[in-house]
C-alpha cells in the first residue's frame, strides 16, 4: 500500500480515469481528480473513495486545456508523485469540415494539457529527486485514423512529447511512459453505431475490446515500475496493432 503518495488524475469522472482512480487509491494513494463538466459527480465519486479506502481525495473543476485552471488546481498541491494525463476529447469527421476553433479545443485538451501540467508538476517532483508521469494515448497516434485526424495528431504528439520529456527528466530520476490505448469500453465510443462497433471488434484478435480496469491496472503497475522503464509507449489492444 501507497499511504504516503499522492497522484493527480486528469479527466477522472468517468471511463478510464475514473478506473485508474479507483485503483490507485485501492493501493493508498492520495489523490486529487479533475474533470471539466461533472464536478457533482466527481465530488461524490472522490467521496466514495474515501469512505472505502481510507485515502484522502479532492475533486476539482479544471479544463486542463486552460492553463488558468491548472494554475488553480496546482495551487492546491504541495507534494507529488505521480502525474497521469488522462483528460482527452474526440472529434469525427472529416478534416475539411472541422472548425477552427474545434482544432484548436481538442489540441488545447489533448496536447497543450500535457505541457501545462508538466510544466508544474516537474518542480515538485524535482524536490524528491523522484516522479511518475504517465500520459494516456492512443493507437491512433501511432498508426493514424481517418476520419479522426486531429485526435491522432494529438495523440502522435503525446507519444512524442512523452519520448523527448523522458530523455530530459532521467538524469533526474523522473520517469515518463505512455499507454496507447486501443478500443476501450468507454462513451467516447458512443458515437458509432452497433453495426460499426461489431465491425471492429471482428478485427481484433482477442475478440473483444478493453476494459478500462485493465488500463488502469497497466497505470498503476508503471506507477512502480523500475525506474530505468523510461520513454516508452505501451501498447494495450489486445493485439490489434
Amino acid at each position: 500500500m501507497n499511504n504516503t503518495k499522492t497522484a493527480l488524475i486528469t479527466g477522472a469522472s468517468r471511463g478510464i480515469g475514473k478506473a485508474i482512480a479507483e485503483a490507485f487509491a485501492a493501493d493508498g494513494y492520495q489523490l486529487i481528480l479533475t474533470s471539466s463538466r461533472t464536478l457533482p459527480a466527481l465530488t461524490e465519486f472522490a467521496s466514495s473513495l474515501n469512505t472505502k479506502y481510507g485515502v484522502s481525495c479532492l475533486a476539482l473543476r479544471a479544463d486542463m486545456g486552460n492553463y488558468a485552471d491548472v494554475e488553480n488546481v496546482f495551487e492546491q498541491i504541495s507534494s507529488l508523485d505521480v502525474l497521469i494525463n488522462n483528460a482527452g476529447i474526440t472529434h469525427i469527421g472529416l478534416l475539411s469540415d472541422m472548425t477552427v476553433e474545434e482544432w484548436q479545443h481538442l489540441m488545447a485538451v489533448n496536447l497543450d494539457s500535457l505541457f501545462y501540467t508538466c510544466r508544474l508538476a516537474i518542480p515538485l517532483m524535482l524536490k524528491k529527486h523522484a516522479g511518475r508521469i504517465i500520459n494516456i494515448s492512443s493507437v491512433w497516434g501511432n498508426t493514424g485514423a481517418s476520419m479522426e485526424v486531429a485526435y491522432s495528431a494529438s495523440k502522435g504528439g503525446v507519444n512524442a512529447f512523452t519520448k523527448a520529456l523522458a530523455k530530459e527528466l532521467a538524469p533526474s530520476n523522473i520517469q515518463v511512459n505512455a499507454i496507447s490505448c486501443g478500443v476501450i469500453e468507454t462513451s467516447m465510443n458512443s458515437c458509432f453505431s452497433e453495426e460499426d462497433m461489431e465491425a471492429l471488434r471482428a478485427e481484433i484478435p482477442a475478440d473483444r475490446f478493453g476494459k478500462p480496469e485493465e488500463v488502469a491496472r497497466l497505470a498503476l503497475q508503471l506507477a512502480d515500475a523500475p525506474t530505468y522503464l523510461t520513454g516508452q509507449i505501451l501498447t494495450i489492444d489486445g493485439g490489434w496493432y
